[in-house]
């Protein structure tokens, strides 16, 4: 019979999760980790603030570590993950989190450097982290790569081009590797969650919230907790034979 339960169990398991000191990446990282894994939590600029989520993350009896590094600059990628390897081990279970700000403008108003910077964090920080971590990955034959979208994507959200023309891109590099890493026995998958407000949305105008809600047909706004479930199920075993595909966390609103 089919232990369901260890099935599910990340115990062993090393998780990396970058952008993960608040929002998003904080609820997934607590839930990794209240799975069975040792969680590797990423962060780039604020000190206090990482500390404050390690200590919350460790309170709730969960094992990591803090890892400070820009996950666009190869170099700072590169000694993270020898540093999560030296501390954890080797990187088992990779979760692309982290974003930076996403400005709403016409095409005229935005710059190529804010589309290349767009880039750098959606197609460039998958690239160096996966290309870090894939060794390692390839010699024990099992591996969990995991690409935070958006539904922007699929729902072509006007005067938000970068991001949307970035998380595409991110999109079909995922679809890429999911077939070129296939036969190493690692899986690549996206989960794109629907607007789930968190602290960098405070500031969002009060006329966008009202708008967007009425068109979640489930009735309510996500929390960061819907993506619990998502991502311990991509990370863990019971996902071995899922891989190519896009989980859409937003209350039915993108339906395929």
């Amino acid at each position: 019979m089919t232990d369901h339960k260890q099935r599910f169990s990340l115990e062993g398991k090393v998780v990396l999760v970058t952008g993960s000191t608040k929002g998003l990446g904080r609820a997934m990282a607590m839930a990794l980790g209240q799975a069975g894994a040792k969680v590797a939590i990423n962060y780039h600029n604020d000190q206090a603030k990482a500390q404050t989520a390690l200590d919350h993350f460790r309170e709730a009896g969960c094992q990591g570590e803090l890892f400070q590094a820009d996950v666009t600059d190869e170099s700072q990628v590169n000694a993270m993950v020898s540093s999560i390897e030296q501390t954890l081990g080797s990187v088992d279970v990779a979760v692309i989190n982290a974003t930076c700000d996403q400005p709403h403008k016409p095409i005229e108003d935005y710059t190529w450097s804010f589309y290349q910077s767009m880039l750098d964090f959606f197609i460039k920080s998958p690239f160096l982290i996966t290309r870090a971590i894939l060794p390692a990955m390839k010699r024990q034959g099992w591996g969990r790569i995991i690409n935070i979208g958006s539904e922007v994507f699929h729902l072509g959200v006007p005067e938000f081009s970068a991001y949307v023309a970035a998380k595409g891109g991110q999109n079909g590099w995922s679809r890429s590797m999911a077939r070129e890493l296939a036969p190493f026995g690692i899986t690549v998958n996206m989960i794109s969650p629907g607007w789930i407000p968190v602290e960098r949305h405070d500031k969002e105008p009060q006329a966008w919230k009202d708008a967007y809600l009425p068109t979640i047909p489930l009735g309510r706004w996500g929390v960061p907790e819907d993506l619990a479930g998502a991502v311990t199920f991509l990370a863990s075993e019971s996902s071995s034979f899922v891989t190519g595909q896009n989980l859409h966390v937003n209350g039915g609103l993108t339906l395929h």
